[in-house]
């Protein structure tokens, strides 16, 4: 098993952007916080874009480079994230995705007291192209798609009332653990889109785990990034996170 807490960062001065792991298949970096995972219709420079102006500058590679996207994450959220350097690399773990085998992990600070330590909450949410957020509906509306995630709670802070929690996701929805939390009266602080406090804070929710099986050598590999120690994110070093 590849465990990437033990493995060396490499810091991209160009883009201020973390390698975790590489090889010739995969490259595992931090998402930079408030940069797209892909273009979008801002036209803001993306991390697709970022990591392969990385690779053709390291390599002295001509003409384009090749890298799949695998998953995504929101504009503002920071953390792990793989992408594959070969075609065959992104088929393998797109169905890693789809089989659900790949695993994705998260920290979150967010509003109240949870009412359990531990808990599964199943929902159906649809998105609203128009205004890009996502809604908890009934099963019956059109275009509603489940959504299961897992939580364990890390800790809560009482005189913040705030609650530490760490996240399994279990699908992959448009603003999932957001629309969740916040339906539930537990919005994550700092997210301005579903009502959490903390205004212009940064969103307090962080991809900080990765776990899946590499497509070639068939390894069993995990990744692990926690966020720099500001702000709320202070919180954390109190707590030991697995």
């Amino acid at each position: 098993m590849v465990d990437g807490k033990n493995k060396k960062i490499n810091k991209n001065k160009e883009s201020k952007m973390k390698v975790i792991y590489e090889d010739n298949h995969i490259i595992v970096v931090e998402k930079i916080i408030n940069i797209p995972s892909q273009s979008d219709k801002t036209g803001d420079k993306d991390m697709l874009t970022i990591i392969k102006e990385y690779l053709k500058e390291k390599y002295q590679k001509p003409g384009n480079v090749y890298l799949g996207l695998v998953h995504r994450l929101d504009r503002p959220v920071g953390g792990v994230m793989v992408f594959a350097k070969t075609s065959k690399a992104a088929s393998r773990l797109s169905e890693e995705v789809r089989n659900k085998t790949f695993k994705k992990e998260y920290l979150v600070i967010c509003n109240g007291k949870m009412e359990k330590d531990k808990d599964t909450f199943v929902d159906y949410l649809w998105k609203d192209e128009k205004n890009n957020t996502s809604y908890v509906v009934k099963s019956t509306k059109k275009n509603a798609k489940e959504a299961i995630l897992d939580y364990e709670v890390l800790g809560y802070n009482e005189k913040e009332n705030i609650s530490i929690l760490k996240i399994d996701l279990h699908t992959g929805r448009h603003h999932q653990i957001r629309v969740q939390l916040s339906s539930r009266m537990h919005a994550i602080y700092g997210d301005n889109k579903y009502h959490g406090r903390g205004a212009n804070t940064g969103i307090c929710l962080w991809a900080y785990k990765l776990t899946f099986i590499h497509p070639t050598t068939k390894e069993k590999m995990v990744f692990t990034d926690l966020p720099e120690p500001k702000g709320m994110w202070k919180l954390l070093e109190k707590y030991k996170i697995n």
